[in-house]
């Protein structure tokens, strides 16, 4: 593999991601053939059993759930990987008669005319996509524990109480306070939601 072939690979691949499964269309960058089209399952020792042994391609995916992992795991195997933005790819999207082999296709002939129809996205590195997770998981802790409270504040005011007024950091600390307050006949449905095992 030289620098030049995987700068003019001469086939141009699509690759519409799916949850289990992906669609393929592999075209002739050429004269824009259709070589092959099928499908394999989305994992990552199908895709590298599919496409560690391939010459250098051009490979069009959509940004996704899988396209990190995938889009790294292809660039590994030595391919030029364009991740489009599927929110510029009107083609794709605004096609009434969509369908995963058709969206593959499409994505091939967009990178073969012209990659920059695609409206290319980057990545972020392996380390800095944990890192955020990090920080989305955190915040949906965070939203989670709020609405909980909003509920529980919520449901005992339509009984004609109240819940003590304390931060939604300190409110677990404060069970037995707050389960003074909780009219019996909620008991059964709040009970769950402030009471740790």
């Amino acid at each position: 593999m030289d620098d030049g072939s995987r700068r003019n690979p001469s086939m141009t691949l699509g690759i519409d991601l799916g949850d289990k499964y992906s669609h393929l269309c592999l075209l002739d960058t050429e004269s824009g053939e259709v070589i092959e089209e099928g499908r394999l399952r989305t994992t990552p020792e199908a895709l590298k059993q599919r496409f560690c042994s391939e010459r250098p391609l051009c490979v069009a995916i959509e940004a996704g759930t899988h396209s990190p992992w995938v889009s790294r795991l292809l660039k590994e195997c030595g391919h030029e990987v364009l991740v489009a933005n599927p929110r510029k790819t009107r083609l794709i999207y605004g096609d009434k008669h969509k369908t995963d082999k058709l969206d593959a296709e499409n994505l091939a002939r967009l990178a073969r005319v012209d990659p920059k129809l695609l409206h290319p996205l980057k990545h972020r590195g392996e380390s800095s996509q944990a890192h955020l997770a990090i920080l989305r998981s955190r915040e949906a802790l965070v939203g989670t524990r709020t609405q909980l409270i909003n509920h529980l504040r919520g449901a005992v005011k339509s009984f004609g109480a109240r819940l003590p007024k304390c931060s939604a950091r300190s409110f677990h600390k404060k069970k037995k306070k707050m389960a003074e307050h909780l009219p019996k006949e909620l008991l059964p449905a709040l009970e769950p939601l402030y009471c740790r095992p």
